[in-house]
């Protein structure tokens, strides 16, 4: 069993899924993605977080990325355990759920955690790249559920961090002061970034949000 890290090509697959066979990379495109599993299907906390993630789709849209789930049961509970989500969370299950009755894509994505649960998938978030590239690795318990808020907030630090150089400090969210990349001379930033640098440290420098 592999173990992905950050900057790794994400492995591509062919699946089962509770809207139709895909395959990966052709359902992602050019587009960001977010894969998250669960450990079952019919799972208290993962029926609430299947719902919450339903509702978010609209926000994922806007960042272009595209969503995908994983569960270790097959396609036929998926669409089952889908009505359920939709009653629960009063919403549409509108992205795909995998069916990976045969741990092929948890075993890829290293899901399953022996000292966890021989079995079941870990609570997994991957985002990835449009060119394929893991950017962001997230582990949960079974117990825990998730915050998509978080998840969206990793989501724009990672494409403005992506297209600017800059890094995001603690609890930064959209439009706060950013970080300027340390490999930038102090004179040269405040050449790139028009819109003023503080220079708190001399490799501490503060610069509005340049898509803000």
């Amino acid at each position: 069993m592999a173990t992905i890290r950050l900057g790794d090509t994400a492995p591509n697959f062919t699946a089962e899924t509770s809207q139709g066979t895909l395959n990966f990379y052709d359902y992602l495109g050019d587009s960001w993605g977010i894969l998250f599993s669960h450990p079952a299907d019919f799972t208290p906390v993962c029926t609430t977080e299947l719902g919450t993630a339903a509702k978010f789709k609209d926000e994922f849209d806007k960042r272009n990325v595209k969503m995908i789930a994983l569960s270790v049961d097959g396609a036929e509970s998926h669409a089952e355990w889908i009505k359920d989500i939709n009653e629960v969370e009063k919403t549409t299950v509108n992205f795909p759920i995998i069916a990976d009755e045969d741990r092929k894509v948890a075993t890829l994505y290293d899901m399953i955690h022996p000292n966890a649960d021989d079995k079941l998938t870990v609570r997994s978030v991957f985002i990835i790249a449009p060119d394929k590239a893991v950017k962001l690795i997230l582990t949960y318990p079974a117990s825990t559920g998730r915050n998509f808020y978080e998840l969206l907030r990793v989501v724009d630090s990672l494409q403005l961090t992506a297209y600017h150089k800059v890094a995001t400090p603690a609890n930064w969210e959209h439009g706060q002061d950013v970080v300027v990349s340390p490999a930038i001379p102090t004179e040269q930033a405040r050449e790139m970034f028009t819109k003023g640098v503080e220079e708190v440290k001399p490799y501490l420098r503060m610069t509005p949000d340049p898509t803000a």
